[in-house]
């Protein structure tokens, strides 16, 4: 799986089940952190383009970001047109109520929505019938920082590859067995790769079902996990539905796009 886009940037601090005993492939004890077997490797390499043959996903998005702050998603990409739709919420450890809010995305553009208080005031600012505020995602690394929503887009729509990579590429110092654990009731192989990303691939039918990133100079990861794997159609808000973030800077501003 080639590290490509905002994938570039992450480290995986994903802590995988440890399997210890199970057979490998000649016969011997397999232990957590051997090697990655030639079939392991080409399940490994497919496992992107594999979501794009399929078509898209539901995932779950868990980012704990903060201490006993987690930002959560839920929803549905398409991988091969990289939209995607999710229910954003973020929960508190201090009694305050949680944020919900509706995000919409594309390659380049975030939509938010369902922000308690943001229609009525954008209806009151005269933008009348508008529901959503859209602004383009930032560009990796950029220097005024890389919001949250828009490395957890990147990440979740890097999971989608138009090809598989080199097998070979797995099979070199690095890439480590860890284990299996179950993931939504399906049995998964974990695997740590050479730039620290973890992975777990359903043991039938060679599905990614999970990824995670540790956040470059934090202590917090990124967990992303997939099911239902299959087509989707995400619809987009519409034109007019929608006003440009740097139109209403105030009320941009105060719901935090």
């Amino acid at each position: 799986m080639r590290s490509r886009g905002g994938l570039v940037l992450l480290a995986l601090g994903l802590v995988a089940a440890l399997t210890v005993g199970c057979s490998s492939g000649d016969g011997g004890i397999r232990r957590t952190g051997d090697r990655v077997t030639v079939a392991e490797a080409g399940a490994l390499a497919d496992v992107l383009h594999r979501n794009r043959l399929e078509g898209g996903a539901a995932f779950v998005v868990t980012a704990p970001y903060s201490t006993g702050v987690v930002l959560t998603l839920t929803g549905e990409i398409d991988f091969r047109r990289s939209e995607g739709r999710a229910q954003a919420v973020t929960t508190f450890p201090d009694g305050r109520p949680d944020d919900t809010r509706t995000v919409f995305f594309s390659a380049q553009d975030l939509w938010v929505g369902d922000v308690p208080g943001m229609r009525e005031a954008l209806n009151h600012a005269g933008a009348r019938r508008v529901s959503y505020l859209r602004r383009p995602l930032s560009a990796p690394g950029a220097p005024d920082g890389t919001p949250l929503m828009d490395v957890i887009v990147r990440i979740v729509s890097g999971l989608s590859a138009p090809s598989a990579d080199p097998a070979a590429d797995f099979l070199g110092p690095g890439y480590t067995w860890q284990g299996q654990r179950s993931i939504d009731s399906r049995l998964a192989s974990m695997y740590r790769l050479r730039d620290g990303h973890t992975v777990a691939v359903a043991t039938a039918g060679d599905l990614l079902l999970q990824y995670g990133s540790a956040m470059p100079g934090s202590a917090f990861t990124v967990t992303v996990t997939l099911s239902d794997h299959g087509p989707r159609s995400v619809e987009l808000p519409a034109d007019d539905t929608t006003v440009a973030a740097t139109d209403q800077p105030v009320i941009a501003a105060a719901v935090g796009v």
